[in-house]
């Protein structure tokens, strides 16, 4: 029985050895990936520093494999090799979750004041950050009203930040020189005729939202579908998130826009950035 134990065992190890070091899809998975995920989470697991060997035999790689994982992680400061060879996980790796604890954050404070929101203009309303070129949808409430058309804006959804009024609402708040930055990288691509594609003209758009301090969108990335947004500041003054409200622009008109949303959007931010500890005007 041992006999069939090792054999099984030196099989695996050699399958193991002749596989590791591709990097092939297997279904819906990368196996560098995984293997570098499964490397800290066997760190993590351990709860103290541990050598390159012991490393390799918890998640069954060979060292040399898992050296080379470790050392592009410390290059990154995900791992910290310490003087006696041993590794432990890194503060990027805190850096992580603190984001995702200040974003979870975010959610619970602005939730009642999203519903209130929607309660108050019947219209969906979501929430949303920025994370590069994209606007990522992380929170919202729906509204009670008949859905009329299709609407993008969905929880974990991304969106172009240069036809959402909350992509527009968070880069115009950006310091100028990451503003330039991003927009320098736009593709500004075509979604309807009412989208913004060139770059000088997405530049003026956005000195007008600064000055406003809110975004509209007419229609820009979804025909019939029209949307305002404002930041929610923190208290480093920081746009950190914005509120948005959407709706068919047969419910949105521009009166509507212009004379009620533009306020109700506004009074809603400022209540959120006031919780989020901001003191600015």
């Amino acid at each position: 029985m041992s006999g069939f134990t090792e054999s099984s065992k030196a099989e695996a190890n050699y399958k193991a050895e002749t596989n590791e070091e591709s990097d092939e899809r297997d279904g819906r998975h990368i196996q560098s990936v995984e293997r570098v995920l499964n490397i800290l989470e066997a760190m993590a697991g351990e709860g103290a520093p541990i050598t390159v060997t012991e490393l390799a035999e918890k998640v069954n790689l060979k060292i040399s494999t898992v050296h080379r994982h470790l050392t592009t992680l410390v290059y990154r400061g995900y791992v910290d090799q310490e003087d006696d060879n041993k590794y432990r996980l890194g503060f990027k790796l805190m850096e992580i979750g603190n984001a995702v604890l200040y974003y979870s954050d975010i959610r619970a404070v602005a939730r009642p004041y999203l519903e209130e929101l929607m309660e108050r203009c019947n219209e969906t309303v979501n929430l949303a950050i920025l994370d590069d070129i994209d606007v990522v949808y992380i929170d919202q409430v729906e509204s009670k009203n008949l859905i009329l058309v299709k609407m993008l804006a969905r929880v974990g959804n991304r969106g172009p930040v240069h036809c959402t009024s909350s992509g527009k609402a968070l880069l115009a708040f950006l310091p100028p020189e990451k503003m330039e930055e991003l927009v320098s990288r736009l593709d500004l691509a075509k979604y309807t005729n009412e989208t913004i594609t060139d770059a000088d003209n997405l530049r003026k758009e956005l000195k007008r939202v600064r000055d406003d301090g809110y975004a509209v969108d007419w229609g820009e990335r979804e025909e019939h579908v029209r949307c305002i947004a404002a930041p929610i500041f923190n208290h480093e003054g920081r746009a950190v998130a914005c509120v948005s409200i959407s709706g068919p622009s047969t419910r949105i008109t521009t009166y509507y826009m212009k004379n009620e949303l533009v306020d109700y959007i506004r009074e809603t931010t400022d209540k959120i950035s006031r919780k989020m500890g901001y003191t600015g005007q």
